[in-house]
This record gives structure tokens, C-alpha cells and sequence, in this order.
């Protein structure tokens, strides 16, 4: 029904070969097979918590929706608020609540917020990173649906 993968801007894929070129300058002191070795393990280690940080996935499937670790029936779900880059800036800052689940992602300027119906459930409500909320929204609006039926 719905699937968005929250990966990492292109810019910052940058970021691993400043690293391995970083880790090498400094074994290249010892010597130039211990810079090409830093450079190979650096770009390599870079690249792969550069891609890890980027698979956080956000799904509506098979009455759930599954948000990173985390996978929630949609009937212990409540009302869903797309939030504009404005109001998604302040639910992670001065409006946050500690005991609500986060699948933050800074570069994602919009977010969803999803109200948690469930009495036994502490967590007030779901912030979730999207680039399209009203997308997902419109998902798990229908996905509450398909459960009822």
C-alpha cells in the first residue's frame, strides 16, 4: 500500500571518500600501502553507515504499519496530521513529547504525526519523517478500512 525509503541526500555521499582521503593522509606517514589500505577502509566504513542510517523504511502493509523497528496495528492507530516543514521543525523541538516514537530523519523537512488510540500503549503518539505525509496518510486511512471490513 505504502513504501518510502528515507535515504540520505546525495551530497552526503561525499562524505565516506573525505573520510578514507582523511585516513590516509594519516597512514601515509607509516607508509603508501598503509594509505591505500586507510583510503579503501575508509570510504568502505563511511559508505556503510552512510547506507545504514539511509534504509530506514516507512511501510503500510498488511494492516500495519511498520516505521523503522517498530510495527504498529492500524487499529491502535488514531488521527493522522501531515505536518509542513514549520510544524514538523516544532513537534521535534519545543512541542516533542520524550515518551513518543521518533523515526527522525533531519534532511526530511516534512513529517507525519500519528495519535496512538491504544490505553495500554504509553506512547502518545508517532512522529514519523515522510516526503510525502499526505501520502501516507491516505494510506493508513485506508488500510483502517480494509481492517474494518
Amino acid at each position: 500500500m505504502y513504501d518510502e525509503r528515507l535515504t540520505v541526500p546525495r551530497s552526503w555521499w561525499l562524505f565516506p571518500v573525505v573520510i578514507g582521503l582523511t585516513l590516509a593522509l594519516i597512514l601515509l606517514r607509516l607508509s603508501a600501502v598503509g594509505a591505500l589500505v586507510g583510503l579503501v577502509v575508509g570510504i568502505a566504513a563511511g559508505a556503510a553507515a552512510i547506507s545504514s542510517y539511509g534504509s530506514a523504511r516507512i511501510r503500510v502493509v498488511q494492516g500495519s504499519l511498520v516505521a523503522g523497528p517498530a510495527r504498529i496495528p492500524v487499529d491502535a492507530l488514531g488521527a493522522a496530521q501531515a505536518l509542513g516543514p514549520k510544524d514538523a521543525a516544532a513537534w521535534r523541538g519545543p512541542k516533542a513529547d520524550p515518551r513518543a516514537f521518533m523515526l527522525l530523519r533531519s534532511y526530511v523537512p516534512t513529517a507525519l504525526r500519528v495519535e496512538v488510540s491504544d490505553p495500554a500503549d504509553p506512547t502518545p503518539y508517532l512522529y514519523l519523517s515522510t516526503r510525502s505525509p499526505m501520502k501516507l496518510a491516505e494510506a493508513l486511512d485506508e488500510a483502517r478500512r480494509g481492517a474494518r471490513t
